[in-house]
Protein backbone atom coordinates (compact mmCIF):
# COMPACT_ATOMS: atom_id res chain seq x y z
CA UNK A 1 0.00 0.00 0.00
CA UNK A 2 1.15 3.53 -0.66
CA UNK A 3 0.77 4.48 2.97
CA UNK A 4 4.14 2.93 3.94
CA UNK A 5 5.95 4.56 1.04
CA UNK A 6 4.67 8.03 1.95
CA UNK A 7 6.12 7.96 5.48
CA UNK A 8 9.08 10.30 5.84
CA UNK A 9 12.19 8.79 7.44
CA UNK A 10 13.55 10.29 10.63
CA UNK A 11 11.98 12.49 13.28
CA UNK A 12 8.62 11.71 14.81
CA UNK A 13 7.77 9.11 12.18
CA UNK A 14 10.81 7.02 13.09
CA UNK A 15 10.11 7.37 16.81
CA UNK A 16 6.50 6.24 16.32
CA UNK A 17 7.59 3.26 14.22
CA UNK A 18 10.17 2.23 16.84
CA UNK A 19 7.71 2.62 19.71
CA UNK A 20 5.03 0.59 17.93
CA UNK A 21 7.46 -2.14 16.81
CA UNK A 22 8.85 -2.37 20.36
CA UNK A 23 5.32 -2.58 21.75
CA UNK A 24 4.45 -5.42 19.38
CA UNK A 25 7.59 -7.37 20.33
CA UNK A 26 7.10 -6.81 24.07
CA UNK A 27 3.40 -7.67 24.08
CA UNK A 28 3.93 -10.70 21.89
CA UNK A 29 6.52 -11.99 24.37
CA UNK A 30 4.25 -11.24 27.35
CA UNK A 31 0.82 -12.27 26.10
CA UNK A 32 1.33 -14.19 22.89
CA UNK A 33 0.53 -13.24 19.33
CA UNK A 34 -3.17 -14.14 19.50
CA UNK A 35 -3.78 -11.60 22.28
CA UNK A 36 -2.43 -8.65 20.27
CA UNK A 37 -4.86 -5.88 19.39
CA UNK A 38 -4.32 -2.44 17.90
CA UNK A 39 -5.63 -0.65 21.04
CA UNK A 40 -3.32 -2.72 23.28
CA UNK A 41 -0.31 -2.02 21.07
CA UNK A 42 -1.18 1.68 20.82
CA UNK A 43 -1.45 1.99 24.59
CA UNK A 44 1.93 0.32 25.12
CA UNK A 45 3.55 2.46 22.38
CA UNK A 46 2.07 5.70 23.71
CA UNK A 47 0.18 6.50 20.50
CA UNK A 48 -3.46 6.51 19.54
CA UNK A 49 -5.02 3.55 17.73
CA UNK A 50 -5.82 5.91 14.84
CA UNK A 51 -2.06 6.50 14.42
CA UNK A 52 -1.57 2.77 13.88
CA UNK A 53 -4.55 2.45 11.55
CA UNK A 54 -3.45 5.48 9.55
CA UNK A 55 0.11 4.22 9.15
CA UNK A 56 -0.40 0.46 8.82
CA UNK A 57 -4.06 0.01 7.93
CA UNK A 58 -4.76 -2.96 10.19
CA UNK A 59 -3.16 -5.32 12.67
CA UNK A 60 -2.03 -7.80 10.02
CA UNK A 61 -0.15 -5.13 8.05
CA UNK A 62 1.51 -3.94 11.27
CA UNK A 63 2.56 -7.50 12.13
CA UNK A 64 3.87 -7.86 8.58
CA UNK A 65 5.96 -4.70 8.92
CA UNK A 66 7.39 -5.91 12.24
CA UNK A 67 8.17 -9.32 10.73
CA UNK A 68 10.07 -7.76 7.82
CA UNK A 69 12.24 -5.88 10.30
CA UNK A 70 12.86 -9.08 12.24
CA UNK A 71 13.93 -10.83 9.04
CA UNK A 72 16.55 -8.16 8.30
CA UNK A 73 20.05 -9.66 8.76
CA UNK A 74 22.02 -8.20 11.66
CA UNK A 75 25.49 -8.73 10.22
CA UNK A 76 27.30 -9.28 6.96
CA UNK A 77 27.94 -12.90 5.94
CA UNK A 78 31.11 -14.40 7.34
CA UNK A 79 34.31 -14.62 5.32
CA UNK A 80 35.48 -18.24 5.31
CA UNK A 81 38.17 -17.91 2.66
CA UNK A 82 36.52 -19.03 -0.56
CA UNK A 83 33.21 -18.87 -2.40
CA UNK A 84 32.11 -22.40 -1.60
CA UNK A 85 32.75 -22.05 2.14
CA UNK A 86 31.22 -18.55 2.29
CA UNK A 87 28.08 -19.46 0.36
CA UNK A 88 27.65 -22.75 2.21
CA UNK A 89 27.93 -21.07 5.61
CA UNK A 90 25.47 -18.37 4.53
CA UNK A 91 22.98 -20.91 3.12
CA UNK A 92 23.14 -23.06 6.27
CA UNK A 93 22.49 -20.02 8.48
CA UNK A 94 19.71 -18.76 6.19
CA UNK A 95 17.98 -22.14 6.25
CA UNK A 96 18.40 -22.45 10.02
CA UNK A 97 16.89 -19.00 10.64
CA UNK A 98 14.03 -19.33 8.15
CA UNK A 99 13.11 -22.90 9.18
CA UNK A 100 13.02 -22.10 12.90
CA UNK A 101 9.56 -21.70 14.43
CA UNK A 102 10.19 -17.97 14.86
CA UNK A 103 11.47 -17.61 11.29
CA UNK A 104 8.46 -19.42 9.86
CA UNK A 105 6.11 -17.21 11.89
CA UNK A 106 7.88 -14.07 10.67
CA UNK A 107 7.66 -15.27 7.07
CA UNK A 108 3.93 -15.97 7.43
CA UNK A 109 3.34 -12.56 9.02
CA UNK A 110 5.44 -10.77 6.42
CA UNK A 111 3.43 -12.34 3.60
CA UNK A 112 -0.05 -12.19 5.17
CA UNK A 113 -0.03 -8.43 5.60
CA UNK A 114 1.54 -7.71 2.23
CA UNK A 115 -1.21 -6.92 -0.27
CA UNK A 116 1.11 -5.15 -2.73
CA UNK A 117 4.12 -7.47 -2.44
CA UNK A 118 6.45 -4.80 -1.07
CA UNK A 119 7.34 -6.77 2.07
CA UNK A 120 8.15 -9.88 0.07
CA UNK A 121 10.30 -7.69 -2.16
CA UNK A 122 12.11 -6.27 0.85
CA UNK A 123 12.78 -9.74 2.25
CA UNK A 124 14.11 -10.82 -1.14
CA UNK A 125 16.32 -7.73 -1.22
CA UNK A 126 17.80 -8.68 2.17
CA UNK A 127 18.84 -12.08 0.80
CA UNK A 128 20.15 -10.54 -2.43
CA UNK A 129 22.25 -8.02 -0.48
CA UNK A 130 23.78 -10.80 1.62
CA UNK A 131 24.53 -12.91 -1.45
CA UNK A 132 26.03 -9.90 -3.21
CA UNK A 133 28.51 -9.52 -0.32
CA UNK A 134 29.55 -13.16 -0.69
CA UNK A 135 29.90 -12.87 -4.48
CA UNK A 136 31.81 -9.58 -4.28
CA UNK A 137 34.32 -11.24 -1.94
CA UNK A 138 34.69 -14.09 -4.42
CA UNK A 139 35.26 -11.62 -7.26
CA UNK A 140 37.89 -9.87 -5.12
CA UNK A 141 39.67 -13.22 -4.77
CA UNK A 142 39.38 -13.72 -8.56
CA UNK A 143 37.07 -16.71 -8.13
CA UNK A 144 34.49 -17.59 -10.77
CA UNK A 145 31.03 -17.03 -9.33
CA UNK A 146 27.42 -17.16 -10.45
CA UNK A 147 25.32 -13.99 -10.40
CA UNK A 148 22.98 -13.03 -7.57
CA UNK A 149 19.82 -14.05 -9.46
CA UNK A 150 21.20 -17.53 -10.08
CA UNK A 151 21.93 -17.98 -6.36
CA UNK A 152 18.44 -16.71 -5.52
CA UNK A 153 16.89 -19.16 -7.98
CA UNK A 154 18.96 -22.19 -7.07
CA UNK A 155 19.56 -21.78 -3.32
CA UNK A 156 17.13 -19.28 -1.78
CA UNK A 157 14.01 -20.24 -3.75
CA UNK A 158 14.19 -23.97 -2.93
CA UNK A 159 14.91 -23.20 0.72
CA UNK A 160 11.90 -20.89 0.96
CA UNK A 161 9.62 -23.36 -0.83
CA UNK A 162 10.63 -26.13 1.54
CA UNK A 163 10.37 -23.91 4.62
CA UNK A 164 6.84 -22.86 3.67
CA UNK A 165 5.44 -26.06 2.19
CA UNK A 166 7.63 -29.06 3.05
CA UNK A 167 9.65 -28.28 6.18
CA UNK A 168 10.33 -31.88 7.18
CA UNK A 169 13.92 -33.00 6.94
CA UNK A 170 15.44 -29.56 6.43
CA UNK A 171 18.97 -29.48 7.75
CA UNK A 172 22.40 -28.13 6.92
CA UNK A 173 23.01 -31.05 4.53
CA UNK A 174 20.13 -29.78 2.37
CA UNK A 175 21.68 -26.30 2.21
CA UNK A 176 25.13 -27.76 1.45
CA UNK A 177 23.64 -29.85 -1.34
CA UNK A 178 22.00 -26.83 -2.96
CA UNK A 179 25.25 -24.88 -2.90
CA UNK A 180 27.23 -27.89 -4.13
CA UNK A 181 24.89 -28.38 -7.09
CA UNK A 182 24.98 -24.64 -7.83
CA UNK A 183 28.76 -24.43 -7.88
CA UNK A 184 29.34 -27.83 -9.46
CA UNK A 185 32.68 -29.54 -9.67
CA UNK A 186 34.34 -26.62 -11.49
CA UNK A 187 33.28 -24.03 -8.91
CA UNK A 188 30.69 -22.33 -11.11
CA UNK A 189 27.11 -23.33 -11.85
CA UNK A 190 26.30 -25.01 -15.12
CA UNK A 191 24.05 -22.16 -16.28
Amino acid sequence: MARRQMVRPGGRSTRVQQAVHNAVRELEAETGRDALTVPLIAQRAGVTPSTIYRRWGDLQELLSDVAVERLRPDTAPGDHGDLSADLTAWAEQFLDEMASPAGRAYIRDALLGDPDGSNAGQCSAYAAEQIDVVLARAAGRKEDAPDVETVLDRVVAPVMYRVLFRPEGLDSAYARGLVGRLLGADGVGDD
